[in-house]
């Protein structure tokens, strides 16, 4: 299947360098790239089928963590945000059920599209998880499930909305809320967030869309769902060096298995 049936490249040229660059500008402006539209209805409705074929075999879990993802602090007083927790709770179908067929699988593999990523993230070269397990997930919230707020560990994330929820499930962000790399955490912030003082910008996805995020400094979560249609999302993840593969206590967590 050529990258052409699946993205629409006339509203989407991901080749063109004008366009790159346009992309990487609103990426390092704005932290969020959101690109409507950018699978053809036709793949769009494949992939759903695919994801709804695949629910039997995703992996719940619910998992109470960190905003900063990090091991408790006993040193610290139990209210402090290295020790207040947030829920997480999904389901996750691994990579190695994504059928070789798949739209997904498809597009994550093209040399095309890892170039447009290469572009608009700046980096060199990109490569797929060294794991079989972590390269594409498909992520399922069904209602009063969430994804508490945190800080991605990666430098950027590329995900694409394939059903949304009737109500609730809400993309819900702050940029630059922190700035790992000079130890600024912004704890003052992030308590701020956990009481309910903050209000977050929210970004509207429809299926179709993809979004690349930079997550490591802008807080962010997806709002509890609170309706009976599942929020069904597929990430697409890829390394700026080769081998990588997702640690094991990660993969037992999350996807409840090593291989």
């Amino acid at each position: 299947m050529e990258i052409g049936k699946i993205v629409d490249l006339d509203s989407h040229p991901i080749s063109a360098l004008d366009f790159q660059k346009q992309c990487r500008e609103i990426l390092d402006e704005q932290g969020v790239l959101s690109l409507a539209h950018f699978i053809y209805s036709e793949a769009m409705a494949g992939i759903l089928d695919e994801a709804l074929r695949l629910r039997d075999q995703a992996y719940f879990c619910q998992q109470n963590h960190s905003v900063f993802l990090n091991s408790p602090d006993q040193s610290l007083p139990a209210n402090h945000p290295l020790n207040r927790t947030v829920e997480t709770s999904k389901g996750c179908v691994c990579d190695d059920l994504i059928p070789s067929d798949s739209s997904l699988r498809k597009l994550y593999d093209s040399e095309v599209f890892r170039g447009f990523i290469k572009s608009v993230v700046g980096h060199s070269e990109i490569f797929p998880y060294a794991d079989r397990l972590s390269s594409i997930n498909i992520h399922y919230a069904e209602r009063n499930q969430e994804l508490g707020w945190h800080f991605d560990n990666s430098s950027f994330a590329i995900t694409l909305m394939i059903q949304k929820s009737s109500r609730g499930g809400r993309f819900e962000y702050i940029r630059d809320f922190r700035s790992s790399n000079d130890g600024r955490e912004n704890y003052d912030g992030v308590t701020d967030l956990l009481d309910g003082k903050l209000k977050p910008e929210q970004l509207a996805i429809e299926p179709g869309t993809l979004v690349l995020f930079r997550g490591k400094n802008s807080v962010h979560r997806v709002s509890p769902n609170k309706s009976d249609r599942t929020r069904i999302l597929a990430v697409l993840a890829y390394n700026s060096i080769p081998n990588v593969a997702l640690a094991e206590s990660a993969r037992m967590t999350f996807y409840g298995r090593l291989n």
